[in-house]
């Protein structure tokens, strides 16, 4: 209790006190209204009423968004959007293209947003080249969560490749453990396709496939590869999986019943929730084959066009600027298990999964390995990455799906969805 009152102290000592006369009200839709997340949005309320404005939380609960999203379209339609609302990837720019967001060029150029942003992730906040949305953090989607004790008593290294992982693989199903942990859920499907995909293709290829939509990538022999990977990491996992939540697979490798699974970073919470230790009693690192790569998803709050008074504009700036303030960036990121999504950050306060992250997001900001997961909606439209988890999931779950036919049912996907 006493260091969350002095974390919260910290926070609001960044703030300078702003007059009452420039008292406005920022309302926020969201769905960050699990355990940690809570956490972080009452702290931004805090930082926002310290600056003198009000806050009214618009918080819709459902994980992926999709209820927040038809109450967004009602009420952007009526013409009277929220201050800001949690957006993301090409969702940013469907709003832009409608006309709804607003500019903040004068916060960015103010706060030097374009020297504490990776290129990436700044170029994903602008519509026309101008901001639009701010960052708030960076999830790592390629990782591999190990138990550590399992891999000991089977004799086995961490796998640091495909191959690696299937010899290491056959010896603890062997010794009677569940070797992946998984959720029979076509998302979930979709993340562990993403990782392999990612190792088989490399990062260029990757990007044609998934982001540019490249139908030569989609139907090379490497893709019949990724499929086959993919296929083959079906015989690990067991029988009960389907429909398991991604949370419950992360609870097997923690009890010690499997001995891995591919998830992103927000898995960390888990861990930490069972009072688990990194590097002692569980293990993040790479997905196998993917050392130098980072797939990435980012939480973003894009701001809306107000009809209000001076003040809730001058609300609006405040809020923009709070967001990617180092002391929140600190808070909400802790809270959450993601890194913060800015590149000057004093990351004391973070542990080794955290530090191996944004050493790799910064290396890969650089060498051309920073990729949008489209797992989570980075990559491309909605409509494109429905259709590739589409198949992706049913491809995995038929038992006779064929790795060889497996692209071009792909690529039909892919074009009927465009």
């Amino acid at each position: 209790m006493k260091l969350k009152y002095l974390i919260l102290s910290s926070v609001l000592a960044w703030l300078p006190m702003t007059s009452a006369i420039a008292a406005g009200q920022v309302e926020v839709l969201h769905w960050w209204t699990s355990s940690g997340e809570a956490k972080s949005v009452k702290i931004l309320k805090h930082m926002m009423e310290q600056q003198g404005h009000s806050w009214k939380d618009f918080a819709v609960a459902g994980g992926g968004g999709e209820s927040a999203m038809t109450v967004l379209k009602m009420r952007a339609v009526s013409g009277n959007p929220p201050t800001a609302a949690q957006l993301k990837g090409h969702d940013i720019q469907e709003w832009g293209r409608l006309g709804f967001l607003t500019s903040l060029d004068s916060v960015a150029q103010q706060e030097h947003w374009d020297n504490v942003l990776s290129p990436v992730v700044a170029n994903i906040m602008k519509y026309n080249g101008h901001y639009v949305a701010v960052p708030i953090n960076v999830h790592r989607v390629n990782w591999l969560w190990v138990n550590p004790k399992v891999l000991k008593a089977v004799g086995v290294k961490v796998p640091t490749t495909l191959a690696e992982f299937f010899i290491a693989a056959d010896k603890i199903k062997a010794a009677g453990f569940v070797v992946l942990a998984h959720g029979g859920q076509p998302w979930q499907d979709a993340t562990l396709f993403e990782s392999i995909a990612l190792a088989v293709l490399g990062s260029a290829d990757y990007r044609k496939a998934f982001v540019d939509l490249d139908m030569t990538v989609i139907n090379s022999d490497k893709m019949v590869n990724v499929f086959r990977q993919f296929k083959h990491m079906k015989a690990y996992i067991d029988p009960q999986a389907e429909g398991r939540h991604w949370n419950a697979a992360t609870e097997m490798v923690i009890d010690g019943q499997a001995a891995m699974q591919f998830m992103g970073d927000w898995a960390k919470g888990e861990f930490a929730q069972a009072g688990q230790q990194p590097g002692k009693d569980y293990l993040c690192v790479p997905a196998p084959g993917t050392q130098h790569q980072f797939t990435f998803n980012i939480d973003s709050l894009a701001f809306f066009k107000l009809k209000g008074t001076e003040a809730d504009n001058i609300a609006q700036y405040d809020l923009a600027k709070t967001l990617l303030m180092p002391s929140f960036q600190r808070v909400f990121n802790l809270n959450k298990g993601s890194i913060p999504v800015r590149l000057d950050m004093d990351m004391s306060a973070f542990d080794q999964c955290a530090l191996d992250s944004m050493t790799t997001f910064k290396q890969a900001s650089l060498s051309g390995d920073l990729v949008p997961s489209f797992s989570q909606n980075l990559a491309t439209t909605a409509d494109v990455q429905s259709a590739i988890v589409d198949v992706v999931s049913e491809f995995f779950n038929q038992a006779d799906s064929n790795p060889i036919l497996a692209p071009s049912r792909l690529a039909r996907a892919i074009k009927s969805a465009i």
